[in-house]
């Protein structure tokens, strides 16, 4: 293929490709042309679908679970208990999601291979937060909430497998940007949805989840999801266990890019997880109603400067055709202001950290997820290899709650924020680094002409 040759899609034979990560057989049906652009209802369908699942999801672990597990166990045990819960909950979707996604490449249904598993992940999720939220107690609140990120994947697999299967190369960089102004948009949504609800434990919980589902069920609507007509060989037992796998030494910018997306979301969640804390212990705001205010304040600054910084990005990117020297400056520029955290003891430097972290997560979400998608090692099995992709999202949602404890109890106690936030942004830095490696600029550097 010459540099200037749009991508092809291979023709529906059951043989592997060549260069393909695994013994994987090609299920991708249609005729060998390029892909079209992705029209509006579906882009947009895709990002409305995106942002109703990502308030849903992100609400709880925002602020919405520390409320709720704040008002079963004493003050002094709410952080760490809420840290367990979302850690061995994330080990579910650590699981789910690339089994899902293999699940979804080989569904046969005359609905497509992605619309039936939103609508049943959309349905059971509803359920699952429901739970959640009427639980009497933390090992209830912990079994609705693994429910929850079952159902969840089941939904996410798919919807960003989507993004391999409807959008052209030349589209992504744009598109993948609205992966992370959608994601940051729902943690702001989430913290206006705790601000108003917090009085009310059941809709706390159940109005993001229904927005969420509706949603979904509206981009389903819209979604061409072509089916395929016969059932291919599943591989047996050998294609399951491939299914956690891609080889790094046959696909090492795959690796790469994998090492770095899980370094970077551990230093983020190390934000995530204990911000509420934070921002009672270190900055002072011990009332929760003033707590959830500055919060929800300091999310929306933060979005602001994401959603700018990440259509910026994105589109520079698509412009410019470099993927990876978009993501190393990105990354080194969150991690400064995640570090800065370490130092911030009032409400208006925690805004302009907030606005700092924005611009270097918002480049980093939109031109890494194009990146990704750039260099997956078999295109046919994208929804396996985004899943693969998918546990360096998803384990260290798990880690970060262990791994911050114990950097706040770095000299006794359980507060030594400094420890934490130097930390996440030195895990940060390494994120950087580990894309240095990577050979190709993406395939959108190729399609550019560089």
């Amino acid at each position: 293929m010459s540099p200037s040759t749009p991508p092809q899609h291979q023709p529906s034979a059951p043989s592997p490709r060549p260069d393909s990560s695994g013994p994987y057989v090609s299920i991708v049906t249609g005729a060998a042309e390029p892909m079209p652009k992705a029209g509006f209802l579906v882009v947009w369908g895709m990002a409305l679908a995106q942002f109703g699942l990502f308030v849903a999801l992100l609400a709880p672990v925002t602020v919405s679970l520390a409320i709720k597990v704040g008002s079963l166990v004493p003050a002094a045990e709410a952080a760490a208990t809420t840290g367990g819960v979302l850690a061995a909950a994330a080990l579910v979707a650590l699981v789910a999601n690339p089994i899902i996604g293999r699940l979804s490449d080989y569904t046969t249904s005359r609905f497509g291979r992605r619309r039936p598993w939103m609508v049943a992940g959309a349905i059971g999720f509803v359920l699952s937060l429901a739970l959640v939220a009427l639980a009497p107690g933390v090992g209830l609140v912990l079994l609705g909430w693994a429910l929850a990120q079952l159902f969840g994947n089941m939904i996410l697999a798919p919807l960003l497998t989507t993004i391999a299967d409807q959008i052209p190369e030349r589209q992504r960089g744009t598109v993948s940007g609205n992966v992370g102004i959608t994601q940051n948009l729902g943690i702001m949504a989430a913290a206006y949805v705790a601000l108003w609800f917090v009085g009310d434990m059941l809709l706390l919980f159940v109005v993001p989840a229904v927005f969420a589902a509706l949603t979904v069920f509206v981009y389903c609507l819209v979604l061409p999801d072509r089916a395929i007509t016969e059932k291919p060989d599943d591989g047996g037992w050998r294609l399951f266990v491939m299914t956690f796998w891609v080889n790094p030494a046959k696909h090492p910018d795959f690796a790469w890019v994998w090492v770095s997306r899980f370094l970077v979301t551990l230093s983020y969640f190390h934000f995530i997880v204990f911000r509420p804390f934070f921002l009672s212990d270190q900055v002072g705001l011990a009332d929760p109603a003033e707590m959830a205010g500055v919060l929800a304040n300091g999310v929306l600054i933060n979005t602001i400067a994401l959603v700018v910084f990440a259509k910026l990005g994105g589109w520079l990117s698509d412009r410019t055709g470099d993927r990876k020297g978009f993501v190393i400056a990105a990354t080194l520029v969150f991690a400064l202001g995640i570090a800065l955290l370490a130092i911030t003891h009032d409400v208006a430097m925690f805004y302009v950290v907030e606005v700092i972290m924005g611009i270097g997560y918002g480049i980093y979400v939109a031109v890494d997820t194009a990146l990704v998608v750039d260099v997956l090692p078999n295109p046919q099995d994208a929804s396996k290899d985004l899943g693969v992709l998918n546990i360096a999202n998803a384990l260290p949602q798990s880690l970060a709650g262990v791994v911050g404890a114990g950097l706040l109890a770095i000299g006794g106690g359980t507060q030594n924020y400094l420890a934490l936030f130097i930390g996440a942004g030195v895990i940060a830095v390494l994120g950087a680094v580990t894309i240095i490696p990577v050979r190709s600029r993406g395939r959108g550097a190729r399609s550019a002409g560089a």
